[in-house]
């Protein structure tokens, strides 16, 4: 067991010290906060396991589990819901996909104190929708009018939520300009000099990029902390004003992309990026149906960012809803599973993922149901006895704590 602790501990080594002691502080909030903390362990043993059922190569969000799905506009100001991280994505095999968001379901419930029978029924469920839609060899997507039940309320507000709510939530007045909430528990104040280089480098990006928004300019930027994966990469977050009309912002997220934890465990040859921001983007892009707005790539001393108009947390799945509201979620996990299907089909056919035929069969074929099924459940429990030497470790401080204010 000391060898995983080694492992995180080493994974997490290149990355900001103050936000790695912060990650760890939150990865032992639940067992669910821990799994997304450690996606590369997941994918060490899977790689390892020899019983693994084979599928089709595709490309794959990477870290996909039930709080990396969610709502936002695209960039034809329509809302949907669907995968929305691609930090780890790449060419995979396909069940490798469906593997992670199935044992998420399984880790869910048992943070939750929900029995297995009724983890088991959602995972079914999931793999029943994910191989139809397969089969059917039709991508669909998720907006407005098509959907129900939980989903339908995430979308519906995005959409009846205005933009002066979300920045009245995000910026404070400062005499005669606005400026970005440093009260927010995620921001963080920025270096002066580091202030005005992102921001002569946003305003640089604007102008040159055909992404950028014609006719804005920096007008605040802060330090914005990660979710719980990415904790430790830099992130910051933009307030842009409009140079033409009065009183209009928009709110940017700006975020250092790094290697795909997933690269030490694939055997398939995937294509040369120019930096790693573009493998996310590039991804992104194949897999959802309509990408987040301003979605581009910059470089930034050196490191690749992703930028993308900023999308509010709570428009993320929340995996409390597995008990706070149970019935809801054989329509949830039904959404999911074709989402997840669909993104992969969309996807199909490009630089060495399968084509649509090959993922068709898949779908058409059960060989690999019962022995995913039987893996993931195995994984949940590999993963509850980690998460408890996880705990024992950090009370023997092999993880400094790190305090969110400070």
């Amino acid at each position: 067991m000391d060898e995983f602790i080694a492992a995180i501990q080493q994974f997490n080594s290149n990355r900001l010290p103050d936000m790695v002691g912060l990650k760890y502080q939150l990865m032992l909030e639940n067992m669910f906060r821990f799994y997304r903390g450690t996606c590369f362990l997941f994918y060490d043993d899977l790689h390892k396991e020899t019983g693994f059922p084979s599928s089709p190569l595709s490309w794959i969000s990477g870290d996909l589990h039930l709080e990396n799905f969610g709502s936002y506009k695209g960039d034809n100001r329509l809302v949907y819901f669907d995968l929305n991280d691609f930090d780890e994505a790449v060419l995979a095999p396909a069940l490798w996909e469906v593997a992670r968001t199935l044992t998420s379901i399984f880790i869910a419930f048992k943070s939750m104190d929900i029995d297995e029978e009724k983890a088991i029924r959602m995972a079914q469920l999931f793999m029943k929708n994910y191989a139809c839609t397969l089969a059917n060899g039709k991508a669909k997507h998720l907006e407005t009018k098509t959907a129900n039940g939980i989903v339908c309320d995430f979308l519906q507000a995005v959409r009846n939520r205005k933009y002066r709510d979300v920045l009245s939530k995000r910026t404070i007045r400062k005499k005669d300009r606005l400026a970005i909430l440093l009260d927010d528990v995620r921001h963080k104040k920025l270096d002066k000099d580091l202030k005005k280089e992102l921001k002569a480098h946003m305003n640089e990006w604007i102008k040159t990029s055909d992404e950028g928004p014609y006719h804005y300019s920096a007008e605040d930027v802060v330090f914005r902390i990660a979710g719980t994966g990415s904790m430790g990469v830099k992130r910051y977050a933009f307030l842009l004003k409009s140079e033409r009309s009065e009183g209009k912002y928009l709110l940017l997220d700006m975020k250092q992309a790094v290697p795909s934890g997933l690269t030490p465990y694939l055997n398939s040859a995937q294509p040369q990026w120019n930096t790693e921001a573009e493998r996310v983007v590039a991804i992104q892009k194949r897999m959802q149906n309509v990408s987040p707005a301003l979605l581009s790539t910059t470089v930034f001393k050196g490191e690749s960012y992703i930028i993308q108009e900023m999308h509010p947390e709570k428009d993320n799945f929340n995996f409390k809803f597995v008990k706070d509201r149970y019935r809801d979620m054989y329509q949830v996990i039904d959404d999911m599973a074709m989402l997840t299907a669909s993104a992969q089909l969309r996807s199909s056919g490009r630089q060495g993922s399968a084509i649509a035929d090959e993922l068709i069969e898949l779908g058409n074929s059960d060989h690999w149901q019962e022995p995913l099924l039987n893996y993931c459940m195995k994984e949940c429990t590999v993963m509850a006895d980690r998460y408890m030497a996880f705990q024992k470790a950090y009370s023997e401080n092999a993880f400094p704590p790190t305090d969110l204010h400070s």
